[in-house]
């Protein structure tokens, strides 16, 4: 009998190192597909260069000639780099949504994170109004930081509320989109020509104003983020078992949620912030990872950090691609993309519970 139990444990533990190596292997194998997709978003543009010119720029910058050298370090590379941090912060942002709120719809798009962003950055664009009075000069971005934050906050408040139901906190969120939206809209019909179509552009989200300082910004704020998230790993695979066990097992499930929604609120804001409303990404990002490499934290949150960034990535470059010489609003791009998926979604969750 114990050398049958000792044979059984022997075989488990074969079993989870194989499914950890098969994982580990899907995240390389993504994460190769990633750093393709980035160069390729680097050769792309007005000027197409190939894949070589790109890598001899990149490699050997000095002696690759001033006007490559200058297209890629100085205006592609930026562009493809926000692609992969913006994307992989929103994709995190919307997976750790959907663990602590239980909810497979769940994202900073579908609470109404994005659009409190675009309501904050249209009151500078149309009224110049600074919310914070010290960031005149960087009002659009402040602007709509601080209405992301209020947004997040205050669904992070909502759910902490008794009787608070999943499906109470997402009803509320699509009561947030439809507020914002209401609100944007009137702002837009007050507004002058010249700032409603600087409100449009940017509800439209765009990665062409992407500038070095924007890129380490919101990758300095992924950087500090994802050790937080990685050290309540257990924690938060734990929390999908549900409260109950999650507490029997020793989790503080109220401080958990209230950290977790804290961190996310920073993570979904900023980047929002910077290049506008990107749609989907923060919905569609974690799923991916999540039906390549389950739901083990371990291996779901870098999945969703690679599949976020990669979705953008490869969306920037399907942006330059559909009509040639221009360069669509990657927000639509996104849109066209997450829709069907959020069908899908909407659909597969009627036959089994998430």
């Amino acid at each position: 009998m114990g050398a049958a139990a000792i044979e059984t444990g022997a075989t488990g533990r074969d079993q989870y190192r194989a499914l950890a190596f098969r994982r580990i292997l899907i995240l390389t194998g993504l994460a190769v597909a990633l750093a393709v997709s980035i160069a390729v978003d680097m050769a792309l543009g007005p000027a197409n260069y190939s894949l070589s010119q790109v890598l001899s720029a990149l490699v050997s910058p000095e002696t690759s000639g001033d006007q490559l050298r200058v297209v890629i370090w100085d205006i592609r590379m930026p562009i493809a780099l926000m692609a992969v941090t913006v994307g992989a912060s929103l994709s995190v942002a919307g997976a750790q949504m959907q663990t602590i709120l239980s909810n497979p719809l769940a994202s900073p798009f579908t609470l109404g994170i994005s659009a409190a962003a675009s309501f904050g950055a249209a009151l500078g664009l149309v009224g110049g109004v600074a919310i914070f009075p010290g960031a005149v000069q960087y009002m659009v971005p402040v602007n709509a930081f601080i209405m992301a934050m209020v947004a997040a906050l205050f669904i992070h408040f909502a759910s902490t509320l008794r009787g608070v139901t999943v499906e109470t906190i997402v009803l509320l969120g699509i009561a947030l989109v439809f507020t914002f939206n209401a609100a944007l809209s009137l702002l837009e019909y007050l507004a002058s020509e010249q700032a409603l179509a600087a409100v449009v552009f940017w509800t439209m989200g765009s990665l062409t104003k992407a500038t070095w300082d924007k890129v380490f910004v919101t990758a300095a704020i992924l950087v500090v983020t994802l050790p937080l998230f990685m050290r309540n790993a257990w924690a938060l695979t734990a929390l999908r078992l549900g409260d109950d066990k999650a507490a029997s097992m020793g989790v503080n499930v109220r401080r958990l949620r209230l950290h977790t929604m804290l961190i996310v609120s920073l993570l979904a804001a900023i980047p929002v912030s910077f290049v506008g409303t990107i749609g989907f990404v923060g919905l569609v990002g974690p799923h991916i990872a999540r039906m390549v490499v389950g739901e083990d934290q371990r291996f779901f949150l870098p999945g969703a950090v690679i599949c976020g960034a990669l979705l953008l990535s490869t969306t920037s470059v399907v942006s330059k691609v559909l009509i040639p010489g221009a360069i669509l609003p990657i927000g639509v791009i996104t849109a066209l993309v997450g829709v069907p998926f959020f069908f899908v979604l909407i659909f597969s969750n009627r036959r089994r519970a998430w």
